[in-house]
């Protein structure tokens, strides 16, 4: 009698031959790279977050879009209503740079971005050119971190006929440098003819009250 006893292997060890064999290269050739599965896991979980938001919102999915659409519609229409956000860093944040210029420098560098139509610029560096000319002027002190605001406040002070220009180019300058607004060739004008008028006028020491930061009279 020849019968044979049938080969009987352990449930474990079946298990991590099996584990073995399936580890093999050759059986995950067309498998998706891990970043194809966190992708798919991603989008997955995406659209069972829709799912359960169209259940809840009023008129199912078709409901759910026109929420969605209405948020960013009104996202959008807060963005361009206050332009680009001002932090206090940049609000603080003095009229001059870290390398000082003369009043002739920045009115080259505001002629030189005029003619590139970089009006922006142009208004910039012309402020400049105006308080600068100021301070060289002695009609304002020479003060490091002073603000365009500050500058066409104290300034008006002296010239009083052009207090109110002043401020208009200072309010000018900030929209563009801190409000996200974009100059405009009209804008850059006013303030380099602001600065020629400023150029021809004598300041008034004497009927001016002095303050802190101000010329003497």
């Amino acid at each position: 009698m020849t019968g044979d006893v049938p080969v009987t292997i352990p449930r474990d060890a079946a298990r991590e031959a099996a584990q073995h064999e399936l580890s093999k290269p050759i059986y995950h050739q067309n498998d998706p790279s891990l970043f194809q599965r966190a992708l798919d896991w991603l989008w997955q979980k995406i659209d069972d977050l829709l799912t359960v938001a169209s259940g809840a919102a009023p008129g199912g999915t078709v409901g759910l879009v026109v929420v969605i659409a209405v948020v960013i519609a009104l996202l959008i229409a807060l963005r361009l209503r206050l332009g680009k956000l001002r932090t206090p860093e940049t609000a603080a944040a003095g009229l001059f740079g870290d390398s000082p210029r003369t009043a002739a420098e920045h009115r080259t560098a505001a002629e030189h971005f005029a003619r590139l139509g970089q009006w922006t610029s142009a208004v910039q560096e012309r402020m400049r050119a105006i308080v600068r000319s100021l301070e060289e002027r002695t009609v304002l002190d020479p003060r490091p971190g002073r603000t365009a605001d500050e500058a066409a406040a104290e300034a008006g002070r002296f010239l009083p006929a052009h207090a109110a220009p002043l401020r208009d180019a200072a309010r000018t300058f900030d929209d563009v440098t801190y409000g996200g607004r974009t100059a405009t060739q009209q804008s850059y004008a006013a303030l380099r003819d602001l600065d020629t008028e400023l150029e021809r006028s004598k300041p008034r020491f004497a009927d001016a009250v002095p303050s802190a930061g101000g010329a003497p009279t």
